[in-house]
């Protein structure tokens, strides 16, 4: 191991105070791979993110134009005293795939651009055709982009039928289903009465004419529009020439279909009327979103759009021929030494690039996969691999858990690749919970004790074996191999099983699930579990229930893409399930305005006990008073932020505490009212651990609170924004609302890697609870890496063997002890080293 006298330098902190940190002051090596760890909570990512790396930006930022300044999403300055010896940084963090459809793993990686370079200067041209430039192999330009369907593969059209569902209806009774149905539709509908429209005979009798231009036309007249007459009413007013109650404007149902969902910003609207829209493959295109000159072009007798749906792994095949010197697509050798000079060129670049995501795992994507789709370990990987071929030096590379959402064999592949950021000359900052990637590291920085304001000190600082001689770190008993028992397995009560699935790489696929037990799904990543689990069980069951399928597992991304059908059955099982729950990582909330207590269900108790004091009585103050949603009892001046923002034009916006409330987000009125000597904003900055005890004697505020404790969250504020959650405690708070509820048994619990985030010692608070739920009657699965959970379930589903086309298969099913000796399962291995000696993720 690495001792201190090996490495070039250091990088000094002083005095940090970001967040939970309690001004500390740490010394870390340059040109090594340094892992921060600690429990879920503990100041990890403040500490690497919040300081290291907000500080590294803040000093490139300062040596660039102030207006260049503004493109860039500025962090805000770090709470420290002083950092010294720090080099330009690169953060690689966990995020959501980009929201537009038009981002994908070609554009992420820049391989597309090398592609578009090839096709238009080493393509395999009809005779005659002039040559294209690079933009022309693009969808997202207009040199490139059908014309017909604009580069989006697909076309989009209204009918009368898909606009009007049920003709029987009269316009009064909203048969134009595709308009508005709040104020909007109203308003339309009376525009027609001034018109002269018949709204109150049934939408069938009216005459083709009408119905057409109702629908369809572009006109936009301007009328009078007198609110609440009946038609003989508007009549009468327009022949007296009344006052009208305002002037409105006609809108086609056809044209307010379309421009919603061209140009709403709103996700919502997009969404519903994407409904009255019928959408097709492209008839000029066929789906490949290019022009037909673009798609005459070449290369290896395939189109670009052909090429781009190629799995990188045989992509890789098809280019290294002419990477070793092979005459340009379709050209003889000696005719054209130019083609084959630049194919040979942008071969090698291709090849050498898609070996580095080939070995990070990814070979199993595709160019054309959008990256919505994307887990976010599989978009860091991405970023990642781009990285590895960037070739820089004395940059320090800071990343947020690079082994989430990895099987360990593939975290095997990403320690090689970080090895060679490394030797190149970089230095690795890893925030990291997976003990493999934590036992590779030179040196450890462990912070704790605990999370939240228990934790934000460095516990130790130095090379992996010191780790051991720290009584108070959480991590060193995960890192010490020890062999794990097997916990007695529970028997089935039933079998839920799904045939004839088809998605993704899974083809005719059937699976089985055990019924009250809890159930790991594992494999590679890529295998086809998400797929599996997330996609087609959830849609399978929540149709089979009436329910609608949680909004988590539809695609972030616009309807501009294909809805995928929902190919399978359930034929036997469903009978036992009476309620699906989804605990996914999406956040809980959209706005700092939702919040831990708001989203459990804790805030309404706590304000009405608020309500229910003798002062707060005399005064008439009523629940509502105590929320700062509501205008009567907030703080005027920031209307209940608790914060208002400065600009300051070049620097990043600084949001300071409003002057008025000093970020109370109350009044003075409001604050007044005390219980048990404290008031309501007071209350909101309670930990939960601190509030379980000020709400000991209060039984419907308590257990929502000591669910929150079981989860491992108590270290968080009750008013602890909802968009400040990372997306393991957003999980955690979804489950612990789950677990306050009455159960009855008989509920499915699907979760996707629960364990993402989450120290060891969390995961195992973690698995009590959903063990728990088992106990308590319910069926439990889910999409696991972690192997601490896959040793303690009832039953695992492995799904393999590989990634892509090599995966989709159920390799193996049954009982821990089974898989762990199974010969084909690459999950296998890992399990068995992890029973026998405590290894393993």
């Amino acid at each position: 191991m690495l001792q201190p006298k090996n490495f070039s330098g250091f990088v000094k902190v002083r005095g940090a105070r970001e967040h939970n940190l309690k001004n500390i002051d740490l010394e870390i090596p340059r040109d090594a791979f340094v892992v921060f760890t600690g429990v879920s909570g503990s100041g990890k990512t403040s500490l690497a993110f919040g300081t290291l790396y907000a500080e590294a930006q803040r000093r490139y930022l300062e040596s660039v134009s102030p207006y260049a300044r503004r493109l860039f999403n500025q962090m805000s300055v770090p709470e420290a005293d002083a950092i010294e010896g720090l080099p330009p940084a690169i953060a690689l963090q966990q995020q959501r795939g980009a929201t537009s459809t038009r981002s994908f793993v070609g554009s992420v990686t820049t391989l597309s651009n090398l592609l578009r370079m090839l096709y238009s200067r080493a393509g395999d041209y009809p005779k005659g055709q002039s040559i294209i430039y690079a933009e022309g192999f693009s969808p997202n330009t207009p040199e490139g982009a059908c014309p017909h369907c604009h580069g989006l593969g697909r076309v989009y059209e209204v009918t009368e039928k898909s606009m009007v569902p049920d003709d029987s209806l009269t316009i009064r009774e909203r048969a134009v289903a595709a308009w508005p149905t709040a104020w909007q539709g109203q308003n339309l509908r009376e525009i027609l009465m001034t018109l002269g429209y018949d709204v109150d005979t049934p939408w069938k009798d009216l005459p083709k004419k009408q119905r057409d231009w109702i629908l369809f036309t572009e006109e936009q007249p301007v009328v009078p529009v007198y609110s609440a007459f009946t038609a003989a009413e508007v009549r009468d007013a327009l022949k007296r020439k009344l006052e009208p109650s305002y002037m409105g404007t006609f809108t086609s149902a056809q044209r307010y279909v379309m421009q919603t969902f061209a140009n709403s910003q709103s996700q919502l609207m997009k969404k519903r009327v994407s409904q009255f829209m019928l959408s097709a493959e492209c008839p000029v295109c066929h789906g490949k979103r290019l022009r037909p000159a673009s798609l005459s072009v070449k290369f290896a007798k395939l189109d670009i759009a052909e090429m781009s749906g190629i799995p990188l792994l045989r992509l890789k095949h098809i280019f290294e021929p002419y990477a070793a010197g092979a005459p340009a697509a379709g050209h003889k050798n000696a005719g054209h030494p130019e083609k084959n000079l630049v194919t040979q060129r942008i071969a090698e670049d291709m090849v050498k690039r898609l070996d580095v995501l080939i070995d990070l795992g990814l070979g199993y994507l595709t160019l054309e996969r959008s990256t919505p789709t994307l887990s976010p370990g599989e978009l860091q990987r991405l970023r990642l691999a781009t990285q590895i071929h960037s070739h820089l030096f004395g940059v320090v590379y800071v990343l947020d858990e690079p082994s989430a959402g990895l099987h360990p064999a593939d975290t095997q592949a990403l320690l090689r690749a970080l090895d060679g950021l490394k030797a190149a000359g970089n230095s690795l900052f890893v925030v990291e919970h997976e003990v493999d990637v934590i036992r590779h590291a030179d040196w450890i920085v462990d912070v704790g004790p605990a999370a939240g304001e228990k934790g934000g000190e460095i516990l130790y600082s130095g090379p992996p074996e010191g780790l051991n001689h720290v009584p108070a770190s959480v991590t060193k008993r995960y890192l010490n191999e020890q062999q794990h028992k097997t916990r007695t397995a529970r028997a089935p009560k039933g079998w839920l099983r799904l045939e004839g699935i088809t998605r993704n790489n899974l083809h005719n696929f059937s699976a089985a699930f055990p019924l009250g037990v809890f159930t790991s799904v594992t494999g590679v990543s890529g295998s086809g579990k998400s797929t599996l689990v997330s996609q087609v069980l959830v849609e399978l069951v929540a149709t089979h229930l009436g329910q609608t399928v949680p909004a988590a597992y539809e695609e972030t991304e616009m309807p501009e893409q294909q809805v995928l059908p929902l190919e399978g059955r359930i034929t036997a099982g469903m009978d036992a399930v009476k309620r699906l729950i989804v605990v996914d990582q999406k956040p809980i909330g959209r706005t700092p305005r939702s919040n831990l207590a708001t989203y459990t269900g804790l805030f309404d108790p706590i304000r009405k006990l608020f309500a229910a004091t003798k002062i707060a009585k005399a005064r008439h103050y009523d629940a509502g008073r105590f929320s700062f949603n509501v205008a009567k009892g907030r703080c005027s001046h920031c209307e209940g932020e608790g914060f208002v923002m400065v600009e300051l034009l070049f620097l990043p916006s600084v949001y300071a505490p409003c002057p008025t409330c000093q970020g109370t987000r109350y009044n003075n009125k409001t604050l007044e009212i005390k219980y048990n000597d404290k008031n309501i904003a007071e209350v909101l900055e309670m930990t939960v651990d601190d509030a379980f005890l000020f709400f000991i004697n209060e039984p419907q505020i308590k257990r929502p609170l000591e669910t929150v404790q079981q989860v491992g969250l108590g270290y968080l504020r009750l008013g602890h924004p909802a968009t400040e959650l990372s997306g393991g405690e957003a999980q955690r708070i979804k489950l612990a609302t789950e677990l306050q509820r009455t159960q009855h048994g008989n509920s499915l619990y699907i979760l996707d890697e629960p364990t993402t985030g989450l120290h060891p010692s969390d995961v195992e608070k973690l698995m009590d609870q959903l063990n728990l739920l088992v106990d308590q009657g319910n069926t439990v699965i889910t999409v696991e890496h972690d192997m601490h959970v896959i040793a303690n379930s009832d039953w695992i589903v492995d799904i393999g063997p590989g990634a892509g086309d090599e995966g989709g298969k159920v390799v193996a099913a049954g009982p821990v002890a089974g898989i762990a000796e199974n010969k084909h399962s690459r999950t296998a291995p890992f399990l068995a080293k992890y029973l026998n000696n405590g290894s393993g993720k």
